[in-house]
């Protein structure tokens, strides 16, 4: 296994990490890996976190994929049992699973007169089961997770739990108001696990990535031309380093928070990790 960037060392931890048949949570699950831990990748497509498993396998560290679905607190905790059987007690908790839907986007980032009754989906046509699936999935999906696996947590030294929150946590992105909120609502959550959790040994944290461009959001960012949409050309404007994050960039954010020597005293916390974004007014 590869070096981590901070030196790390996870060995004999093990670590769950949500979400990690897509790009930026099976990187984590990589990192956490190549740290020592032993890794337990969770996500609702199975076959993707197997073979995300595999990869970790073919590189000498110790990784299983596991079906599960973030909503269905019964399904967590048995996958949480076959977790601890297979692996040992969870160390290392990583909320990744999230995500947005087109049912909780409106299609334009103002609303004009005339909206209502144009052929053109408004604040006012979102309907209450997509924003909730978004909310549900971003909230919830870190909420039930938790539940499962903090209960092997309690008590015992050295463990962590980190949420995925995100820029729109801090100043809501347009068009996106469930996503937007349901990330606040993490950051906000991350602050009261980690008062909750404070006299158990358990300390709770959050990074808060900016743009990365994923295949999760690859049409937002670009024409089919491969050319930048208008709305690249904003998020770069209002971002000072004037760049996409490389998934890479965010080991340092997480290996630092799970780091006990290097953040033992930390809790509480949602790094930005955003190329200036957050710091920048505009002006």
């Amino acid at each position: 296994m590869q070096a981590n960037v901070l030196n790390t060392d996870l060995t004999g931890k093990v670590a769950v990490v949500t979400g990690a048949g897509g790009v930026l949570c099976s990187h984590f699950a990589k990192v956490l890996a190549r740290a020592g831990a032993k890794v337990a990748l969770l996500d609702l497509n199975e076959e993707a976190a197997r073979g995300f498993a595999e990869e970790i396998t073919a590189e000498g560290g110790i990784a299983k994929a596991y079906a599960v679905n973030v909503l269905d607190k019964a399904l967590c905790q048995a996958v949480a049992e076959a977790v601890k059987a297979d692996l040992g007690p969870c160390d290392i908790l990583v909320n990744g699973a999230g995500g947005n839907n087109p049912r909780a986007t409106t299609d334009k980032e103002y609303f004009e007169l005339g909206d209502i009754d144009a052929d053109t989906k408004s604040f006012f046509d979102l309907e209450a089961d997509g924003v909730s699936f978004v909310f549900n999935l971003n909230f919830l999906g870190t909420l039930i997770p938790t539940q499962a696996f903090a209960a092997q947590m309690v008590g015992r030294e050295g463990c962590s739990i980190l949420n995925i929150s995100s820029m729109n946590a801090y100043t809501p992105l347009t068009k996106i108001p469930a996503y937007s909120g349901a990330k606040a609502a993490v950051s906000n959550f991350t602050q009261w696990l980690a008062v909750h959790f404070s006299r158990v040994g358990i300390r709770v944290n959050a990074i808060a990535p900016g743009f990365f461009s994923t295949k999760q959001n690859a049409k937002l960012l670009w024409n089919d031309d491969g050319t930048p949409t208008a709305r690249t050309g904003k998020i770069l404007a209002a971002t000072p380093m004037g760049r996409f994050g490389e998934s890479e960039e965010l080991e340092g954010g997480l290996l630092f928070l799970l780091n006990e020597k290097a953040a033992g005293f930390i809790t509480g916390v949602v790094l930005p990790i955003d190329g200036g974004f957050s710091a920048y007014s505009g002006v």
